[in-house]
């Protein structure tokens, strides 16, 4: 093997130290790449770290009609935030006491209740976002409701891999069926999780807790 010189050696040592190291990409930088800037909280969700929120105010997500939606919005408010299908046995009853419980607590009580379609069981809810609205819309529906999601797997919304990783279910960390239901407190934290089968109204002795 052929020896460097030591002029060699010596001029490959001062090209080095002339060259600048690559600059490290910071937040900053990822602010002024994307566009607008953006809060620490909403960087770090939407960078895959979920785990690092500190409540569901630092979560965006899309509502049925497409428009992003930032959930600070629901701030002071006790919240259930449910996954739902159209075509459950769950359904209609789901549905028929979750629109009497807004009606009654949104105003007297602040209650927000926030629906995610989902067609991961059994394929309950196989329609896209126009039909779903028109479903919701014939059950009278005043509550939020969002675009259908994933709530299991790799590609589940960030909300709900927060929310399952907070409170456990009969599966782990999966949801697993339909109509899931967690209750989450005024400062945004995940306090309760409970079971497809419980029905809305039953809902309201735990809630009171919280109000």
């Amino acid at each position: 093997m052929p020896r460097r010189s030591a002029r060699s050696k010596r001029n490959v040592e001062d090209k080095a130290e002339s060259e600048e190291p690559p600059k490290k990409k910071t937040k900053t930088m990822i602010k002024q790449q994307n566009g607008p800037e953006q809060s620490n909280e909403s960087i770090k969700v939407e960078s895959g770290e979920w785990q690092n929120a500190n409540s569901i105010y630092e979560f965006k997500a899309k509502d049925i009609h497409g428009e992003t939606v930032s959930l600070n919005k629901y701030k002071g408010h006790v919240c259930i935030i449910v996954n739902v299908a159209s075509k459950c046995g769950h359904t209609n009853l789901n549905y028929e006491q979750f629109v009497e419980l807004y009606e009654k607590y949104a105003e007297e009580k602040g209650l927000r209740i926030l629906a995610f379609p989902c067609n991961q069981f059994a394929n309950q809810e196989p329609f896209d976002s126009q039909k779903i609205l028109e479903f919701v819309n014939k059950k009278n529906v005043k509550f939020d409701v969002f675009d259908k999601i994933n709530v299991n797997g790799k590609k589940a919304h960030p909300l709900w891999k927060y929310m399952t990783n907070k409170i456990a279910g009969p599966k782990g960390n999966n949801i697993d069926w339909n109509f899931t239901k967690f209750i989450i407190n005024k400062e945004g934290e995940v306090v309760e999780r409970h079971k497809p089968g419980e029905k809305p109204f039953q809902l309201v002795e735990y809630l009171e807790k919280y109000w």
